[in-house]
């Protein structure tokens, strides 16, 4: 008999405890009758291995015995193999939730259908931009309550992911897939080629087409440029209707509202320019109500663009990060060669302090200011490293400083992009030359960017109190210079993407995403979507609307032309899946599988019984 823990069954030793015990345990004290002394002479002639032969008689030695044994080989995890039916009792059922399912009844037909298809054990999988499991292996009655509080989104479905998650949920014992959509657009594999993959695995699979023609006119697509200093938005919008339709469009923003009107031909489209935005949302809506709603709005948002008030901390004149600063329209600078006592006029903070290390007052001043909301910068010096700077300090900072290290190799040590961002995007981080950086180790909870190849952060972040603290591990002292990244074109721009991020304004693209894309948080935020608030990380962008992301506003649309086009049908797949099963003699279908089947509880039960057994049986002395 096979074991899944061999090593379990050295537990079968104790038995020989067990054994000595009864052997050396004391024997009864013999009284002698004189009117019986004749017995004595055979008392005398005891028999050899009389006191085994005891042992053997004694009904509670042989239960003990026995539930040894059996708790040492239960603990050995003995099983036996066999060939088990796959089963059908569990049905998984894949939804598709993209935008196109808002279009007319398909996803009120989706759920309706989806429900005759339920069975003893159910899992229901929303099919979006990524795969989202609403209820797994439950009842009947369990997955019918969770059909009818499901609700599409406005993403594009990657179907093929979906089913993959579901070919994952029935890998063990086998059962049934249903996949419920439109078929009419999707992101990632052909769903044909997935469903094949799933029934060579054994698991049967059947695609319900909901889709019907229906007409729809939507905006498609849209970007922002830039002309003369100003921000100019172009709408697309598209007519799927077979006749010419007049297109009713309202514009609102800030500055007031615009109508205008568009005839557009059939399976045709439009252009149309919002110029100049003006700050903050801009909404752009089709007055009138049609098929497909996820398509009728796109929203752009433009951050407030004001000079961001800045501190720079240093006891040094001329420094690169100041002279880069400096330079920024955006950053209306200060210098002070220590933290003073007000620090409420400015946004962020840059500590370039090379000579000397922030005092105790300094470092409650900064404590503060990083609780009211503001933004630092630590830049990397000598005086950062082991005891030169404060407790206190040190562990304000994204990383633990360590002590300066030198690069052995005289072209420097390589440098990473741990985590791609706006902030690290087209800046070649490969190109600098680092000769000295701080050993540091980040902390739990900090975000790095960029590190040496063995690891050293050299750009990280994260929350203190209500503020953000940015750790910037390119010392930029010029005397003996640790690095050359301040000679390089990329120097300014990355400290204006720094005082743009956290400033509160960026790049537009950081304000205006795409449903499906996801948005990673530095920590736990409270997140505002279209109709709705969370708490979350990270951040998957899966509505038409506006999200409120911890002070800033972010436009989410859909612009896709396929999502859009509800003339399409999922009639070409069909046909695709009706060739595929006549066409298959090729898949080796499974329809048993090889399970393991455990014995050690049954073990455990019958050691449970003799144990109750023994206790009757010393009740039954008059022991107990």
């Amino acid at each position: 008999m096979p074991f899944d823990n061999t090593m379990a069954l050295a537990a079968l030793a104790s038995v020989i405890p067990l054994i000595i015990i009864y052997l050396l345990r004391p024997k009864p004290v013999q009284l002698s009758i004189p009117s019986l002394m004749f017995l004595m002479q055979v008392e005398k002639q005891k028999k050899r291995f009389s006191s085994i032969r005891k042992l053997l008689k004694d009904p509670l030695f042989l239960i003990q015995l026995l539930v040894l044994i059996l708790l040492s080989t239960a603990a050995a995890a003995p099983f036996y193999t066999s060939q088990e039916d796959l089963s059908d009792e569990h049905t998984v059922i894949i939804i598709d939730a993209s935008a196109s399912m808002q279009a007319g009844n398909r996803f009120d037909d989706a759920t309706r259908l989806a429900e005759g298809y339920l069975s003893k054990k159910n899992s229901i999988i929303l099919a979006k931009s990524s795969p989202e499991i609403v209820v797994e292996n439950t009842g009947s009655s369990q997955a019918s309550d969770a059909l009818e509080n499901i609700e599409p989104s406005a993403t594009i479905a990657d179907l093929s992911g979906a089913m993959s998650e579901g070919m994952r949920l029935l890998s063990q014992r086998g059962g049934t897939m249903v996949v419920v959509s439109d078929f009419a657009s999707w992101e990632g594999e052909d769903p044909v080629s997935t469903k094949q993959l799933a029934q060579s695995y054994g698991i049967d699979t059947a695609f319900v087409d909901v889709s019907s023609a229906v007409g729809n006119v939507g905006i498609i697509d849209g970007w922002i440029d830039t002309e003369d200093g100003n921000y100019v938005y172009t709408c697309v919008v598209k007519n799927y209707n077979d006749f010419t339709e007049r297109v009713d469009i309202e514009i609102e923003n800030p500055a007031g509202s615009v109508k205008r009107s568009l005839n557009v031909g059939p399976s045709d489209t439009a252009q149309f320019r919002v110029n100049p935005l003006s700050s903050g949302v801009t909404s752009i809506s089709i007055a009138d109500e049609d098929n497909l709603p996820a398509d009728n709005n796109a929203y752009v948002v433009i951050p407030t663009q004001s000079d961001t008030k800045t501190l720079f901390i240093s006891d040094e004149g001329k420094l690169p990060s100041k002279i880069a600063l400096s330079t920024l329209a955006s950053v209306d600078i200060s210098t002070a060669e220590g933290i003073p006592s007000a620090t409420d006029d400015y946004r962020i903070m840059v500590i370039g302090l090379k000579n000397r290390s922030l005092t105790s007052s300094e470092v409650e001043r900064l404590d503060s200011f990083l609780d009211n909301g503001g933004r630092v910068v630590v830049v990397a010096s000598q005086m950062l490293a082991g005891s030169n700077a404060t407790d206190q300090f040190q562990g304000m900072l994204p990383v633990i400083p360590g002590d300066v290290a030198e690069a052995q190799d005289i072209l420097g040590i390589d440098l990473e992009v741990v985590q791609s961002s706006s902030l690290t995007d087209d800046v070649k981080f490969n190109e600098i030359a680092m000769y000295k950086y701080l050993n540091a180790t980040p902390r739990n909870d900090a975000t790095v960017l960029v590190a040496t190849e063995q690891g050293d952060p050299l750009l990280a972040h994260w929350s203190v109190g209500d503020g953000t603290l940015v750790y910037f591990g390119f010392n930029d002292e010029l005397g003996e210079p640790w690095n050359n990244f301040h000679n390089l074109p990329e120097y300014p721009v990355l400290w204006a993407r720094l005082t743009a991020w956290l400033g509160g304004s960026g790049d537009i693209s950081d304000y205006n995403h795409e449903t499906g894309d996801i948005t990673s948080l530095a920590r736990e935020m409270t997140v505002q979507t279209p109709t709705d608030t969370i708490t979350t990380q990270k951040v998957l962008f899966e509505q038409v609307g506006t999200y409120r992301i911890g002070g800033r506003t972010v436009a989410v649309n859909l612009y896709s032309d396929r999502e859009s086009d509800t003339t399409r049908q999922g009639s070409e797949v069909m046909e695709r899946v009706s060739d595929q099963n006549r066409d298959s003699p090729d898949i080796v279908r499974q329809d048993s599988y090889e399970a393991k089947n455990y014995l050690d509880n049954y073990l455990i039960i019958l050691a449970i019984l003799l144990a109750i057994l023994e206790i009757l049986i010393i009740r039954n002395r008059g022991e107990l």
